[in-house]
């Protein structure tokens, strides 16, 4: 982890704090987005900080971004600020030049890209942010060969879609649309941009679960019931404990996730922190509604732009069942479970 972290957690945290109200995360539901957000991170050179010096970054890694991203699905961002950094980690990872101009990036296993002469066609769904950026990241299969792309969404055509939290997330088709970069990747390079994708979203998610957590601790010091505030109920509490528990194994394993990731260990950590949140936010979405009851699910209170988030982006990308299954077919070839369970 970078030395800068700190210093840029605290100043990104305080632009969000000043910028994003719940009027502004509501701009969504009209189908705008929050640009002034934007230009305030980009402004301050913060949309940046992962990529190096050569393109005027910061130089920082994986686990800066992941540390960005838990705030970015605190705030509920409605801004593609995941999926621009992102891509632009991953292009300078394969070695291929980072965009200035908004950039997206979709991994999925639902996407059918091919390349022929280097044009491409075929088409991905729920592409997020894929109308307002001008690039995009994914895959495409040419022959026999597995390229990592970018390619100009001009030359797409665009179904506009969004997700249950109203975050933009579209169907994007090719016709013989022109390459700007590409390069060959092998199984090793694919496996570590899957996991890398797979980390910064369940990073957001761990986010949107402190917050479900925290508003549910604010809520319920201030709502009474029969004259006193409900947090004094035993069934509130254990509502909360059990929201405290598991905002507090979010964090823990997001945490073991990124160290892995750095120092180049990771085996099964993405796969076990994707299936323990999760369960993670089955368990505080539930929880968090009991406390706040049928207020909860309103759109005057901020609670629902949570639990959605949580819903959603359980569902995007590769989801639990994927690593479930990974997890599974390498546990068929182990002879001594006991052993690989608790041996690194």
């Amino acid at each position: 982890m970078s030395e800068m972290l700190e210093f840029v957690t605290e100043v990104v945290e305080k632009i969000y704090k000043g910028l994003i109200t719940k009027e502004t995360v509501d701009l969504l539901e009209e189908g705008k987005w929050a640009t002034t957000l934007w230009q305030q991170l980009e402004d301050n050179e913060l949309l940046k900080v992962a990529i190096t010096e050569q393109y005027g970054g910061a130089n920082g890694d994986i686990a800066d971004l992941l540390a960005l991203y838990q705030l970015t699905g605190y705030y509920a961002v409605p801004a593609p600020v995941l999926e621009h950094t992102l891509a632009n980690f991953i292009l300078e990872y394969v070695r291929l030049t980072p965009f200035e101009s908004i950039t997206t990036i979709s991994f999925n296993d639902k996407q059918m890209l091919t390349m022929t002469n280097g044009k491409l066609d075929g088409n991905i769904p729920n592409v997020p942010w894929a109308r307002s950026a001008q690039q995009l990241v994914t895959f495409a299969q040419e022959g026999e060969v597995l390229k990592l792309i970018a390619v100009g969404l001009a030359q797409a055509s665009i179904v506009q879609a969004t997700n249950l939290a109203a975050e933009p997330r579209d169907t994007v088709n090719f016709q013989q649309a022109e390459i700007i970069a590409q390069t060959e990747i092998n199984e090793q390079q694919l496996q570590k941009l899957i996991k890398y994708t797979t980390a910064a979203k369940l990073a957001a998610l761990s986010g949107a679960l402190d917050k479900a957590f925290q508003l549910s601790v604010r809520y319920s010091k201030e709502r009474e019931q029969f004259g006193r505030p409900i947090h004094r109920f035993q069934l509130v509490q254990q509502h909360l404990a059990n929201l405290a528990g598991e905002a507090a194994i979010a964090t823990a394993a997001i945490e073991n996730m990124a160290g892995a990731l750095v120092n180049e260990t990771e085996r099964y950590e993405v796969a076990f922190t994707s299936i323990r949140l999760d369960e993670a936010s089955k368990i505080v979405a539930t929880s968090a509604h009991q406390v706040h009851a049928a207020i909860g699910v309103t759109y005057e209170h901020s609670l629902q732009h949570y639990t959605r988030r949580l819903w959603a982006w359980r569902e995007e990308g590769l989801t639990t069942h994927y690593w479930q299954k990974q997890l599974a077919d390498d546990l068929l070839q182990v002879e001594n479970v006991w052993s690989w369970m608790t041996t690194k």
